[in-house]
This record gives structure tokens, C-alpha cells and sequence, in this order.
């Protein structure tokens, strides 16, 4: 059993968020762009925001950050990006739902370059804390085939059969943490995130998870009058979904807390897809005749958090049910669909 334990040195005030420089990479992202908001109002004075894509692909540019576009595959971009910088939240990863993991193995993996870069470029610029976003992917999928899931705890990652390409590049981005702590004393913390959802993310493309997926299906649904819905899979298998806003306050806790290993940051309010697709049929008033696609990328049989260690250490918990998150989500993108028909 994992227990929380003091690192012998910690490096860095948790008053250097507020006081210094923090940088966000991924900042372009959905998670990403939420996360510099949040530090925003939290009092960060000076906060870099970085992502590879121009910014009119960013889902959120926020003026009062220093905003950079910057490809942090390369070595010499991370030291650019790590000048002066206090503290790391690195989300930057190519990654997206079960359709675009299972078909991108090797995409996914190269994601691997932008931690150890960063990771490298960090120590040499005496970084004090190093946030690393993980994700459920890393755990053994023998323990989620059923899906009745119990919950997913931190020590269920090993042995080690992770999601193939993108899940065994988390896993092992998380042990280089681990052993950048142990070797060059920069402080670590690790998140394994479950299932983000909520505004301001990606809902079509190829890259949207389920929640904004059934959201788009559904509204598509209500907007042309054709009353099918394809899911895939047979709409049995079973996930958690953390609305965004409970992910921030949670990346916010394990930055500034004393836990030096990987923890779970997620809900354990578990549903069935088809459970979900009920959430946003209510919420849009309209019933679906339902197509089940068997041979589409569905991931595990069951997956959920287990919350156990997180609460007990950091007393944190989701404050934001499935049914309300979905509500905000699919009124977002809600309007941004009927935004994009009347153009």
C-alpha cells in the first residue's frame, strides 16, 4: 500500500506560485486553459502560457499571460520556455478520446520528449516544483475488464499493462519524475487524471472524449431532426467523468501538497455510456433510437477512480455531480454549434 511520506527536501514555498513565475505548457488545451484562469484568480502575478499551436487554434488565449507558441518537443524551446520560471505545470501531450488513442500508438508516445525535455530543462534552471499530468491510462487493464469496477487504486498500476502507446508513456514520464525527485532533488507532483470534461474543449474532430461527444451527438440530433445516435461499443462499458472545475482545485492541492507520488484526480461517481447518453438525452428533452457500433475503439470494460488516499490526505473530493457538469457542458456546446450553423 502506497502511503504519503515527506520528501527529505522540498524545494520551493508554496507562496512561489503567487510570488514568482509559474509556466503552463499545454496552455492551448482544454485543461490547459482552464488551468491558467484558475491560477489567475488564485493571485499568480506572472504566468507563461505555452502550447504548439497558433493561437486561433487555442480554446482559451487569456491577455494578462505571457502567451507563447512553442513546440516543447525540442530541448532548446523547453529552456526557452523555463527562464526565470519558479514552478512547472506541464500538460502538454498529444492525446485525446479512445478513437484518436488507439489509433495514434506511436503519436501518443512521442509525448515522452516533451516531459523529459522539460524535466531536463527544468533542473538546469533550478525549477522548485514540477507538476507532471498523468492519466488512467497507466493502469493494468486486467484490473478493468469488468465493469463493475471497484475503483482503480494508486498501487493497481503495477504490475504494469498500460493503455498500449499512450497510457505506458504516461507510466513511464511518471517514473522519470520520480527519479528526477530522487536524483536532482527538483520536487515532483503527479496527477493520474480521469476523464476531464466540461466548456471550452474539444467536441468534434476525432479527439473528444464521451462526455462532449454525446453532447454533439445529441444536439446534432435536436437540430436536424434525425432522432438516431451511434455509440460505440455496446454502450455497457463504464467510466467516471470529473468536471473541470473540481480537476483545477485538484491540481492546486497536489502542487502545493507534501505527496510524492502519483495519485488519482478524478470522480468516483461511475456510469455506464449508456447512462450518460440518458444524462444528456434529459437534458436536451428528446429520446434517441440508439446504434451500436461493436467494432469501434472502446477502450476498457470498466474504469473508475478510487478516491481512498486523495481524500484522505488532502480532504478533496468533487464538489460537481455528473448531471450539473453536463448541463454546463452541453449548453456550451450547445452554443457553439448553433453559432457555427447560423454563419
Amino acid at each position: 500500500m502506497i502511503q504519503a511520506q515527506e520528501s527529505q527536501t522540498i524545494k520551493g514555498s508554496i507562496n512561489k506560485m503567487t510570488d514568482g513565475k509559474v509556466l503552463v505548457t499545454g496552455a492551448g488545451g482544454f485543461i490547459g486553459g482552464h488551468l491558467v484562469e484558475y491560477l489567475k484568480n488564485k493571485g499568480a502575478k506572472e504566468i507563461v502560457a505555452i502550447d504548439k499551436k497558433p493561437y486561433d487554434q487555442w480554446y482559451q488565449v487569456h491577455d494578462y499571460a505571457d502567451n507563447r507558441v512553442s513546440d516543447l518537443q525540442y530541448l532548446e524551446n523547453c529552456n526557452d520556455a523555463v527562464k526565470g520560471v519558479d514552478w512547472v505545470y506541464n500538460l502538454a501531450a498529444d492525446m485525446g478520446g479512445m478513437g484518436f488513442i488507439e489509433n495514434n500508438k506511436a503519436l501518443c508516445m512521442l509525448s515522452v520528449l516533451i516531459n523529459t525535455h522539460m524535466l531536463e530543462a527544468a533542473r538546469h534552471a533550478d525549477v522548485s516544483r514540477f507538476f507532471y499530468a498523468s492519466s488512467a491510462c497507466v493502469y493494468n487493464g486486467e484490473k478493468q475488464q469488468d465493469v463493475n469496477n471497484p475503483g482503480l487504486k494508486e498501487e493497481d498500476a503495477y504490475p504494469a499493462l498500460a493503455e498500449d502507446g499512450y497510457g505506458w508513456e504516461k507510466l513511464f514520464s511518471e517514473r522519470m519524475c520520480r527519479h528526477f525527485e530522487e536524483d536532482f532533488n527538483i520536487t515532483c507532483r503527479v496527477a493520474r487524471f480521469h476523464n476531464v470534461y466540461g466548456p471550452f474543449g474539444t467536441y468534434d474532430g476525432g479527439r473528444e472524449k464521451a462526455p462532449a461527444a454525446m453532447c454533439r451527438k445529441v444536439i446534432n440530433a435536436k437540430l436536424t431532426g434525425d432522432h438516431n445516435i451511434e455509440i460505440w461499443g455496446d454502450g455497457e462499458q463504464t467510466r467516471s467523468f470529473m468536471y473541470i472545475d473540481d480537476c483545477t482545485n485538484g491540481i492546486d492541492k497536489i502542487m502545493e501538497s507534501h505527496i510524492d507520488f502519483p495519485i488519482n484526480l478524478g470522480s468516483d461517481e461511475m456510469v455506464s455510456i449508456n447512462q450518460l447518453v440518458s444524462i444528456v438525452e434529459d437534458i436536451a428533452g428528446i429520446t434517441l433510437d440508439r446504434h451500436y457500433k461493436l467494432d469501434a475503439p472502446k477502450g476498457v470494460r470498466g474504469r473508475s477512480s478510487d478516491n481512498t488516499l486523495i481524500k484522505k490526505e488532502l480532504d478533496w473530493a468533487p464538489n460537481i455531480s455528473l448531471r450539473e457538469g453536463m448541463e454546463k457542458t452541453y449548453a456550451w456546446i450547445y452554443d457553439q454549434m448553433t453559432a457555427k450553423a447560423t454563419v
